[in-house]
């Protein structure tokens, strides 16, 4: 007898070999209809797939990760099917499954247009409520080189080319279509029920750009309808949210093409910048770190004896005098162990933490620029703690205290971390790296938190905790990390003299709470939609005459408010009331301070916020106190 375990422990006996889809049918007739795929001893498998001995098994359906994202590689194929049907002279690549999604890279004479794309899913359409059954068979390396040349795709021949001779590769049937993968897919098209094509954008083949330039439809798809609504008004809502559109409207910077990837910050949005550099500022203070500076260029030596230059040398803007060769620093660090370097360190000078607000230049792709989110030219919140070995673990739930008290004060709550262990290719001994990730791993546990393990994703230097926040439409961001280092300092020549006399080397724990400033910035933005917290807002009030007759009170209170340190517009101009607070409420002036006669004479205010809520009349001082105490409290915005 066969015996097939189940994930809840149960049995099931069979007396020949069975696929997927029949164990499936004995558990019961909604399994069977939901069934996706299956696992198979672990290995994720066709529901064709035979059990031919005893096996633990488990049936994927769409409410399982694993399901949903063999849907959308399954999709993928639908995709391809359908553009061979309407344009037969197109040629198929590759398409992977995406975050949210999917996409195929396509040769095609022509563009395609958004007609075609709408064409493209009507066609995707009928090809699933056909329900083809999708069948897997194999075939040897060779023979599907010659199978996928006699069809005319030279991009799949050449992928199957570059696999070694003699391997068994497997490929799957849908109606007319075949196509190379590993698979698993769906049974049949007919599971295939909730999907849309979102774009076309241009794609080198395999990524290179002296290839040529393919064209990649990108598409989405879920279980159901409600999860699909869901996923669209959310990129609806990130369409609202964008930080260059709202950074127009609000005047905070702009970019343009005589500076690619840097920023031009305009005083708006330079506050901003200037409330989050002060912040992070006193942060360094308050936590024992010494704040620096480093050259923005230096020489090419220091990053050659780093290891920078060999890794990183493409991605560095580099000149030249008097016959040296420099480069503008794309990184902090090898800066910082210099100023470590200068006077001989004792283990009671250690942990050393050194902070500087760096100014980092990377020559990112121009096709990969986004606004202030990716940009070439950008500051780091950046700092370096030399510690001993023993301080690692202190050290870095210190450094957890220290992010997760940041980000609430952003108004970001939820927080994910992941633990990235050594890679295959490293530096320093495996006694070194047990310590190292012991210390991460404990100084995680010992906060009570959840984590990712991330095996083989450490730095070559050593292992490092990403921390990732979760924005209030969902999205997430990886923002700050802490990463030990076993190598730059020994590189750099760093040491300090031990208890016993002699000198060691220190370990350098790299860390950032929000990585590039411009890009949190961009974050901010998005997070509240241009609607700041009073204490980040640029302008925190405006105060409004309603005649001319007030303009000198307006003044006074204006002048009031800024002594204890508030930022205030004044709008004295000789237009409508209704005018002005339209006119301040988009531009997202937290409170709007409406003074009319009979406040100028009694000596309030009347204060309503951005959202348009009358909050009624203020003396000035009880209006002072409560926007200090507001804005001593980071209290959140309406989001």
């Amino acid at each position: 007898m066969l015996v097939v375990t189940l994930p809840d422990g149960s049995q099931r006996e069979y007396g020949s070999a069975v696929t997927l889809l029949d164990v499936a049918g004995s558990i019961g007739s909604g399994l069977a209809k939901a069934a996706l795929a299956g696992k198979v001893d672990g290995k994720l498998v066709d529901l064709s797939y035979r059990i031919e001995a005893d096996a633990d098994v488990v049936i994927v359906t769409g409410r399982d990760p694993e399901g949903l994202e063999i849907v959308r590689h399954s999709c993928a194929h639908l995709l391809a099917q359908a553009v061979k049907s309407l344009y037969p002279s197109a040629q198929v690549t590759i398409g992977p499954v995406i975050e949210n999604g999917f996409y195929y890279d396509f040769a095609y004479e022509r563009p395609f247009t958004p007609e075609d794309l709408a064409n493209i899913e009507k066609k995707m359409a009928e090809l699933a409520a056909s329900d083809l059954p999708v069948n897997r068979h194999v075939m040897m390396r060779d023979e599907a080189v010659t199978y996928f040349q006699s069809l005319g795709e030279r991009y799949k021949a050449e992928i199957i080319e570059d696999i070694p001779p003699g391997e068994e590769l497997s490929l799957y049937t849908q109606g007319g279509f075949t196509d190379l993968c590993r698979g698993p897919h769906v049974p049949s098209t007919g599971r295939l029920k909730v999907f849309k094509l979102m774009k076309v954008a241009g794609a080198y083949w395999r990524g290179d750009a002296r290839n040529d330039m393919l064209q990649r439809i990108y598409g989405t798809a879920w279980i159901n309808q409600a999860d699909l609504k869901e996923y669209l008004h959310k990129l609806e809502e990130a369409d609202r949210r964008d930080h260059r559109k709202i950074g127009k409207a609000l005047n905070l910077f702009h970019v343009q093409e005589e500076a690619p990837g840097m920023v031009f910050w305009h005083p708006a949005g330079w506050v901003i910048w200037q409330v989050l550099e002060q912040y992070m500022r006193q942060v360094f203070l308050d936590n024992g770190y010494q704040e620096i500076k480093t050259p923005l260029i230096v020489g090419r030596a220091l990053w050659e004896k780093s290891g920078h230059w060999e890794k990183f040398q493409d991605e560095m803007f580099t000149t030249s005098s008097e016959e040296r060769d420099f480069a503008i620093k794309p990184m902090n660090c090898p800066c910082h162990v210099q100023v470590y370097n200068q006077g001989l360190k004792s283990y009671r000078d250690l942990p050393l933490r050194l902070a500087e607000f760096g100014s980092c230049h990377r020559n990112e792709l121009s096709g990969a620029l986004h606004g202030i989110m990716r940009v070439r030219g950008f500051t780091q919140d950046d700092a370096h703690i030399f510690c001993t070995e023993d301080q690692i673990q202190d050290e870095v739930v210190r450094f957890i205290d220290l992010l997760q008290r940041v980000y609430t004060d952003f108004g970001f709550t939820e927080i994910l971390l992941k633990l990235s262990t050594r890679p295959e290719k490293r530096v320093g001994s495996d006694e070194v790296w047990d310590k190292a990730e012991a210390a991460l791993q404990s100084a995680l546990d010992s906060k009570g938190l959840v984590w990712e393990l991330q095996p083989g994703e450490g730095a070559f230097y050593g292992p490092k905790i990403e921390f990732s926040l979760k924005d209030c439409i969902g999205r997430v961001w990886q923002c700050g990390t802490v990463q030990v280092d076993f190598s730059m300092p020994e590189r750099l020549d760093a040491v300090y003299v031990a208890d016993d006399s002699s000198k060691k080397t220190p370990v350098m724990l790299h860390r950032a709470i929000l990585g590039s400033m411009e890009r949190f910035i961009g974050i901010l933005i998005e997070h509240y939609a241009g609607f700041f917290p009073l204490w980040l807002a640029p302008v925190q009030i405006a105060a409004l005459s309603i005649t001319d007759a007030q303009a000198g009170y307006v003044e006074k209170v204006a002048a009031e408010l800024r002594s204890h340190g508030l930022r205030v517009a004044t709008d004295l101009r000789n237009e409508k009331i209704g005018f002005k607070i339209r006119e301040h409420t988009m531009r997202h002036v937290p409170y709007l301070l409406v003074i009319g006669e009979r406040e100028a004479e009694t000596g309030t205010v009347a204060l309503r916020t951005q959202k348009g809520v009358d909050l009624g009349g203020f003396d000035v001082s009880g209006l002072i106190n409560k926007l200090v105490a507001e804005v001593a409290a980071r209290s959140a915005a309406i989001l």
